[in-house]
């Protein structure tokens, strides 16, 4: 998949059929948009690829949302490469592309840079100046900039579409399992491992700690979780929390991996949730915390 941070595209990846969204979580929503688009190229002989927005405008407009993403940059070009997209095209969201009319964004960019022939996007999809154009805006430049836009019918699972803020809801009351299904796979943080106050390993159980940057904050607690490094993976139990026994001041995300005993600093890991066991809660000693820790870990073992 080649990665294109402007819109300079190479010819081969011109003429192509292109989806257009933010794709924050790549859910089985999103998912069913793209293998739609890839069918409609496979079968035209046509070059497949995506285009997405860093920041998400939501982001970018509102500086008072830090914790909202599903996905890290990093991760949502890892799941849509693995949709095997000939081409992924990021486009830098700042203040002089917000500004862009819809009618320019379609003639500047779909038109002129991308120059694509099909563009597959959601029933919701909203774009340019003030998000003023919408399927209706797309459909109406159609035959002046020669493409062909297509809209997929949304995604249901029991009925009720499939979309990035109800998955963001599921994680935020720790309703893991339900995210996970949404999502297709587990939900997972991505971070580097940092340096913290060590308690964990005086009391027996070491923990590998993650800032959560700007991922969505899950319910505080307890996660059974899986987590995932460089040439490792292994079962584990995950703290997300203020860490109240102690007068936690800062949200941390710690993570105790069974049976790995090997120094993790600076290096990168995945930490996928599989369920939430139970709420964070203030212990009167470290010995009743200890006890606790240990009836967690068997359940997290289950």
């Amino acid at each position: 998949m080649k990665i294109y941070n402007n819109t300079n595209l190479n010819s081969k990846h011109k003429k192509a059929v292109v989806a257009i969204g933010n794709f924050d979580g790549v859910h089985l929503g999103h998912q069913k948009v793209l293998k739609e688009a890839k069918i409609m190229a496979k079968k035209l002989k046509l070059p497949f690829g995506a285009m997405t927005f860093e920041p998400m405008p939501v982001m970018f407009f509102n500086k008072k949302i830090k914790n909202h993403r599903i996905n890290s940059l990093n991760q949502k070009k890892y799941y849509l490469k693995k949709l095997k997209l000939d081409f992924l095209i990021i486009i830098k969201f700042n203040k002089i592309f917000s500004s862009l009319t819809a009618e320019k964004f379609i003639e500047k960019i779909i038109y002129k840079k991308i120059n694509c022939k099909y563009v597959y996007i959601s029933r919701n999809f909203k774009f340019g100046f003030k998000r003023k154009g919408n399927l209706k805006t797309l459909k109406f430049f159609e035959n002046k900039f020669g493409y062909k836009s297509i809209i997929t019918k949304p995604y249901k699972k029991n009925k009720k579409i499939i979309s990035s803020t109800i998955i963001r809801k599921k994680i935020a009351s720790g309703k893991i399992n339900k995210a996970n299904k949404l999502l297709g796979r587990k939900w997972n943080i991505e971070g580097k491992v940092i340096a913290g106050e060590k308690r964990g390993r005086k009391i027996g159980f070491p923990t590998c700690n993650l800032k959560l940057n700007n991922y969505v904050v899950p319910r505080s607690g307890v996660y059974a979780v899986n987590v995932s490094g460089n040439n490792f993976a292994k079962k584990g139990i995950a703290n997300i929390g203020f860490r109240p026994t102690f007068n936690g001041q800062s949200l941390l995300l710690e993570t105790n991996i069974f049976g790995i005993n090997k120094n993790l600093y600076n290096k990168v890991i995945n930490v996928h949730f599989k369920k939430f066991i139970r709420k964070e809660k203030k212990f009167q000693n470290i010995e009743e915390l200890k006890k606790q820790i240990k009836t967690d870990i068997q359940k997290a073992q289950n």
